[in-house]
């Protein structure tokens, strides 16, 4: 009441409700899906999957949202489109029998048309309406629109029933999708649907050095704001996944947690805890320095903590990783068996670089692992340049890391060119680094390995021999002589050298621990020597005073034996007998 005193409307900056498309990625870059009540076109090539991006909004709208659909095709059947979307899992006979669908085929033919002037839709309408209220429709798809002009070529009329067309759906208060041909300079043929249209979203379907790749686009959307780059885009089994890639920021979180590298002295070499959760990982080194063994101890290390873990190669098959890790005693089958690994291997030709993103992040959502590794990027610039791979890696490990996903690259680099590169510039994306190389000298080959980098933590500076063995990888120290590092033959003479010296020395250590033993023993006989005679002569001692005091007590009873007998004086104690009084002076 009191906006109509003051006359003034409410104002809202909600914009223009939407309606929610269920192809997934796609409601990302719309800000919420197509526009609620209003005609979207959908323009591309041929092949660029147009008729089952309409059927997906339809069927997700169905299934999902409660919204019932009607598809009015002008170029499949009804039993062809059934039978082209059963194999994304679309059951069109069941909705329909459950009313949440509506398929109607119209054939056109050129014939049928008396292009007198007085051509129109009407009967369209008429049919469209009917199958919109028989169901109560909330969505329609009109595929495509080139057919249901192509007996019209006056362009004036064209032009004419095209705006009734979009303006009579708009009234009908629908959502619906309209599918076009592109034209050649413009986005579609006829050039007038992206202006009458509320919301454009072109698909494209590329081929590049023979590898093609699938890419959507919001064009225009009125009254809506919408990421405007181009996003490839997969048909895979369960409908359309695009990804919204481009779109994505440093934000994520970061943890302090560490997990084990799988290799002891690794660990210790990384402050003796291994390397962050949820961080990037790169190894590189020439061919044969040991990146795949490095790859899947980390991945076995991960499934022996009860972590899934997804492996992508692109050099060897599953069975012939298994095969060869088992030689140094790492059974990967197992954890596969187990369902804590997932191996996806194939050759990076087979699809182009957003295909392959694509893929990765599907297999993420998929699987929810914790780690994955990835060997080796470098094979990916069998389909794209140094930029593009990098770009593409620098869009994947933001999605990894937002998920707290370990990411663990490989890359080969060639021998004796920069070999401290990544091999495809993307070792500035890296938390760390190691460097796997080759060294050869004194006519053998060995291995090397060495920490470049590890943000956010000390970190040895040192190298250690790279040791592949039956019971996995082992880092050894690798000594210097004459400022000269010592690794094979050398080191292990250096070693039995070393070897040699403390065997002297422990020889000589025994030896006068032997001739101490003697020196005590000859000690302690000297003093049991002394102690014997020092025994004997105070046993001796002992009976010479025996012996005296017994003979003195004998004189002394004698002399009081012989005292009594004389009538003289008792004996005094201490054999001192008591004087006579005359003898002391009395008389």
């Amino acid at each position: 009441m009191a906006e109509k005193k003051s006359g003034k409307a409410r104002f809202s900056r909600a914009g223009i409700p939407k309606c929610p498309s269920g192809i997934q990625g796609l409601d990302e870059i719309t800000g919420g899906g197509f526009p609620r009540g209003r005609p979207t076109l959908v323009a591309g090539s041929a092949g660029c999957g147009k008729t089952l991006f309409a059927m997906e909004f339809l069927v997700r709208g169905a299934l999902e949202h409660g919204e019932p659909g009607v598809f009015m095709a002008f170029e499949e059947s009804a039993r062809d489109l059934a039978q082209n979307v059963a194999s994304l899992g679309f059951d069109l006979a069941d909705l329909a029998a459950r009313k949440k669908l509506l398929v109607d085929f119209v054939s056109i033919e050129r014939t049928e048309i008396q292009e007198t002037g007085e051509y129109d839709l009407e009967g369209l309408f008429i049919r469209l309406g009917h199958a919109i209220d028989s169901i109560g429709a909330k969505r329609v798809v009109l595929d495509t629109i080139e057919s249901l002009f192509a007996g019209l070529s006056n362009e004036a009329i064209l032009r004419s029933e095209l705006r009734r067309l979009f303006r009579w759906l708009k009234r009908k208060g629908v959502t619906a999708v309209i599918t076009a041909e592109r034209g050649e300079s413009t986005i579609t043929r006829h050039g007038l649907e992206e202006y009458v249209a509320d919301c454009v979203i072109m698909l494209d379907h590329r081929v590049t050095e023979q590898v093609s790749t699938r890419r959507a686009r919001v064009v225009k959307y009125r009254g809506s704001g919408h990421e405007t780059n181009e996003f490839p885009f997969l048909i895979g089994d369960d409908g359309i996944f695009l990804l919204p890639v481009t779109s994505m920021g440093l934000d994520y979180e970061v943890t302090t947690a560490r997990i084990s590298t799988g290799i002891p002295r690794l660990d210790t070499m990384l402050g003796g805890r291994g390397y962050f959760r949820g961080s990037s990982i790169l190894v590189t080194g020439t061919p044969g320095t040991g990146k795949t063994s490095i790859a899947s101890t980390f991945a076995d290390t991960a499934c022996r903590r009860g972590e899934r873990c997804i492996y992508i190669a692109f050099e060897e098959g599953r069975e012939q990783i298994f095969r060869n890790m088992r030689s140094i005693g790492i059974d990967l089958g197992a954890w596969a068996a187990k369902g804590l690994l997932r191996v996806h291997a194939g050759r990076p030709t087979v699809a182009g670089l957003e295909t392959h993103i694509l893929t990765m992040h599907r297999l993420n959502d998929e699987f929810k692992p914790k780690v994955v590794v990835i060997d080796p990027i470098s094979n990916l610039t069998e389909v794209g340049d140094q930029v593009d791979v990098k770009a593409m890696l620098s869009r994947l490990i933001d999605h990894f890391k937002s998920n707290g996903v370990t990411t663990f690259f490989t890359s080969l680099v060639t021998r004796g060119v920069n070999e401290e590169t990544s091999g495809v510039g993307i070792s500035s994306l890296m938390d760390t680094w190691l460097q796997l190389e080759d060294i050869e000298k004194n006519g053998e080959h060995n291995r090397g390995l060495f920490i470049l980098k590890s943000r956010g933590m000390a970190h040895s500076n040192q190298i250690r021999e790279f040791l592949l063995t039956g019971r996995g990888i082992d880092l050894l120290d690798v000594p210097v002589s004459s400022g000269e590092l010592l690794m094979g033959s050398a080191r292990v003479a250096m070693e039995r050298q070393g070897m040699e010296v403390e065997r002297q020395g422990r020889v000589e250590i025994d030896r006068k621990k032997r001739l101490f033993e003697l020196k005590r023993r000859e000690k302690e006989a000297r003093v049991a020597s002394i102690e014997t005679g020092f025994l004997a002569e105070a046993e001796d001692f002992k009976e010479y005073l025996r012996t005296e005091t017994n003979r003195q007590e004998a004189a002394r009873k004698t002399r009081g034996v012989l005292g009594r007998a004389r009538m003289a004086d008792p004996v005094r104690a201490g054999g001192n007998a008591k004087k006579p009084a005359i003898q002391r002076g009395r008389g």
